[in-house]
C-alpha cells in the first residue's frame, strides 16, 4: 500500500492485506518486520496492525510513524531500530481522531501530518502525537507527500467524492493539491470529472516529488474504474507532470 525511501537508501514497504511493515535495503534483504505476517490485530484495537498504510520518517532523529490505517485509526510512533514508542487516534472526527488514517508524513522539523482521508481533512501533530491543527477544504485525501528542502511545498493526491450524483462535478477532484506548509492552497491539478487525458485524474492514491519538483501520481483507476467499465478495461494508473521553468 505504501513505499517510503529512507536517507540511508533503505525502504519501508507496508502492507495492507499482510498488516505488516517491512524495512528492507535495495536489494531486497529484509532487516526487520512489524506486525505478524496475515494476522491483523481485532478491528479498532488500537494495537498494530490492521491494514497499515504507509511509513513517514523522522528526519530529525530517525524515528518513524506508521498510519494503521483500514482496520484501525492509529498512528504508531517507533524508533529507528523499530522498537514501540506509542500510539495515538481513535475512530471518530474530532481532533486527533481518524476515519481511515491513509497516509502520514513528516516536515524537516519533525512534525507529522496525516492524511484523514474520510474526514476529508489533514490533521498536523507534533513529534509527541499532540494535535496542533488541522487543513480542510480537500476531498478525500489519499496521497500526501512534503518536500523537505525550500519552502517545503505540499503535495496532496485528493481521490475525489466518488459519489453516484456528485461523480462528475468539479470542484471535488479527483485532483492534486498543491500548498504551503501552513495548509494554504497555492495551485490545483485537474479538479474536473475524471478523465485519461493528461493532467486529468481518476483516483489519485498516492504521490512524489523528485528533485527536478516533478511529480508522479500513482492512481488506483482499476478498483476505482476499469473493472466497473463495460468491458472491463486497464485504464493509467501512473502519471508524471512535469515542472515548468
Amino acid at each position: 500500500h505504501g513505499v517510503t525511501m529512507g536517507p540511508d537508501d533503505t525502504i519501508f514497504c507496508t502492507d495492507d492485506g499482510d498488516h505488516t511493515v517491512r524495512k528492507c535495503k535495495l536489494d531486497g534483504t529484509v532487516l526487520f518486520t512489524l506486525g505478524i505476517s496475515g494476522k491483523p490485530t481485532p478491528f479498532m484495537s488500537g494495537d498494530p496492525f490492521n491494514r497499515c498504510t504507509h511509513v513517514a520518517i523522522d528526519p530529525t532523529n530517525g524515528d518513524f510513524y506508521v498510519s494503521d490505517g483500514y482496520g484501525n485509526a492509529r498512528v504508531h510512533k517507533y524508533s529507528p531500530d523499530g522498537k514501540h514508542l506509542f500510539s495515538w487516534g481513535e475512530s471518530g472526527t474530532g481532533p486527533g481522531q481518524f476515519n481511515i488514517a491513509h497516509n502520514v508524513c513528516t516536515d524537516k522539523d519533525g512534525w507529522v501530518y496525516v492524511a484523514d482521508r474520510e474526514n476529508h481533512r489533514i490533521q498536523v501533530f507534533d513529534s509527541n502525537g499532540k494535535f496542533q491543527t488541522q487543513w480542510t477544504d480537500m476531498a478525500r485525501p489519499c496521497g500526501l507527500y512534503i518536500d523537505q528542502t525550500g519552502e517545503q511545498r505540499v503535495y496532496v493526491g485528493e481521490l475525489g467524492a466518488a459519489i453516484g450524483p456528485n461523480n462528475q462535478a468539479y470542484g471535488l477532484g479527483p485532483r492534486v493539491s498543491i500548498m504551503d506548509i501552513k495548509g494554504n492552497v497555492l495551485a490545483r491539478l485537474g479538479d474536473g470529472p475524471e478523465g485519461e487525458e493528461p493532467g486529468q485524474f481518476i483516483a489519485p492514491h498516492g504521490i512524489c516529488i523528485d528533485t527536478r519538483g516533478d511529480i508522479y501520481v500513482g492512481e488506483v483507476s482499476w478498483t476505482h474504474t476499469g473493472s466497473h467499465l463495460n468491458p472491463p478495461r486497464e485504464v493509467r494508473s501512473l502519471q508524471k507532470l512535469v515542472r515548468k521553468t
